[in-house]
């Protein structure tokens, strides 16, 4: 007896369909998979026997083997077992072979039955939509998660018996409903907290209005690592795409609690990591740091303490947005759409000014750790410096500005940008291409000889960049026009890049 049942394997963030066949011969009682299965799917064997006998259900001692196909794909993971269990009371009658039509499973299997979670399940109830399937069905913990995916009615099945009655048609369960999203968590990081360093605050709102890379310099202790931190704060929340497309992401990775994301992700990893572990890999590739901060924040700090070739292999994604990496003959494409926040030092001993023992060749040669090409792609670099004691203390004892006042500018300037943006590819303006920038930000001949005189210090890039952050801070003010003002406060950001590669 043959049977056959889809399923789907987890290819980077995306799933392939995997169709699982089941033959049934006389013979001695064997049991065989094939179909490149790792040590994982080869070990489901067990697990499949022990949970159809416990769940009082019919293992056959007949030669059983099963497929995995198509075979040059690579299968890992538990995944598999809910499918390969399906398959076997499929070929032995237990379950109607013409009614399997349309579905797909997914789940892993513990030796009493129960279905246990599975990563990805936004990424199989996407993978199973696309492929035509109209039903899903994938352990009741899954079940909330799957349904954000449109189009395809999802089922949680908590046994496996259980799936028996739901095919046969005598257990008729709703379709799941979409997980909600968790509630904002309190005690969040709040830029009240925050006293002093006004030209950061100043930075940071910009940089979260326009979607722009922003590096702050500094001793330590000025408040570089609480000023990020805050950023999440400060930025809009997701649209319910951009929510998706983070869930989907944290549950290939395991971390996402099987609700929608509400929060954009920050990612803050430290500066030992490798490249693999930044940009993604493995021998089954998996999403890195700058996939896992995708639609959020990924803050670098001690920036120039991070091996040179981890932050060569930034440069890609920060200019186009995704990474893609070889792996096995086959290529994959992870998502990286971030907003990078860097911190360092401005000297390799970290101290302020009138403090420093360091001589020029040693600034130089710390500062000579962030190439060129790398701070050309970060918009705006601002200087931090201790504060004095009257610009700790509150004035008039106003408490300084929080996170949502801050956040409802930056929201109605991104507002002004997906309005205005409407129709193209992308909706900030950190993401627009030339001719976009070049559309939407009209210079004077005033501005045209302020840029000009600046250009010397600039790239073409820098100078795209330069135009872009103005258009931010004219949003941020609620013009339409960007103006000379504008102008010269984009340059200036763009001119501590600049300072910083001549160093």
């Amino acid at each position: 007896m043959l049977a056959s049942v889809a399923t789907f394997a987890l290819v980077g963030i995306d799933s392939s369909e995997v169709t699982v066949e089941v033959d049934l011969r006389r013979g001695l009682p064997v049991f065989t998979i094939v179909g490149l299965p790792d040590r994982a799917v080869r070990e489901s064997k067990e697990r499949v026997r022990a949970a159809l006998l416990n769940s009082g259900l019919d293992f056959p001692l007949q030669r059983l083997t099963a497929n995995l196909a198509p075979a040059d794909l690579r299968k890992a993971g538990p995944g598999f077992d809910l499918a390969l269990a399906v398959a076997i009371l499929a070929a032995t009658e237990q379950l109607p072979l013409e009614k399997l039509a349309g579905y797909a499973v997914c789940g892993e299997l513990s030796l009493s039955g129960a279905l246990r979670p599975v990563h990805g399940a936004v990424a199989i109830a996407t993978g199973a939509r696309r492929a035509g399937y109209r039903r899903l069905i994938v352990p009741a913990e899954n079940a909330g998660e799957a349904a954000l995916v449109p189009d395809i009615e999802v089922f949680g099945v908590p046994t496996v018996d259980r799936i028996v009655g739901l095919v046969r048609g005598d257990w008729n369960p709703s379709p799941a409903e979409p997980a909600a999203s968790p509630p904002e968590p309190d005690g969040a990081p709040d830029l009240a907290d925050v006293r002093g360093q006004r030209d950061a605050r100043r930075a940071l709102e910009i940089a979260a209005a326009g979607g722009h890379n922003v590096l702050m310099v500094g001793p330590p202790g000025v408040g570089k690592t609480m000023l990020a931190r805050r950023v999440p704060g400060i930025l809009p929340p997701p649209t319910f795409e951009e929510a998706v497309e983070i869930t989907r992401v944290q549950s290939v990775a395991g971390l996402g609690d099987g609700r929608l994301a509400a929060r954009r992700p920050f990612r803050a990893p430290h500066h030992t990591i490798s490249s693999s572990g930044l940009i993604g890999g493995g021998a089954v590739p998996r999403p890195g740091e700058i996939t896992l901060a995708h639609r959020g924040v990924l803050f670098l700090d001690e920036l120039a303490e991070f091996s040179r070739d981890v932050l060569e292999a930034l440069r890609q994604p920060l200019e186009g947005g995704s990474i893609e990496i070889m792996r096995g003959q086959r290529s994959l494409r992870f998502p990286a759409d971030f907003m990078l926040v860097a911190a360092c030092n401005g000297c390799s001993c970290g101290r302020p000014d009138g403090e420093c023992t360091c001589n020029d060749v040693d600034r130089a040669r710390y500062q000579r750790r962030l190439s060129g090409p790398l701070l050309d792609r970060i918009d705006l670099v601002c200087t931090l410096r201790p504060d004095a004691p009257l610009e700790l203390a509150p004035r008039g004892g106003r408490a300084p500005e929080s996170s949502a006042a801050v956040r409802a500018r930056v929201v109605a300037a991104r507002e002004r940008q997906r309005s205005r943006l409407a129709g193209s590819p992308v909706s900030c303006n950190a993401a627009m291409d030339v001719p976009l920038t070049h559309a939407h930000v009209r210079l004077t001949r005033g501005m045209h000889s302020t840029l000009s005189a600046a250009a010397g210090a600039l790239s073409t890039r820098g100078q795209d960049r330069v135009l872009r952050l103005a258009r931010t801070i004219a949003d941020l003010d609620g013009r339409d026009d960007v103006g000379a003002a504008d102008l010269d406060e984009a340059i200036g950001y763009r001119l501590g890049a600049a300072e910083a590669v001549a160093a």
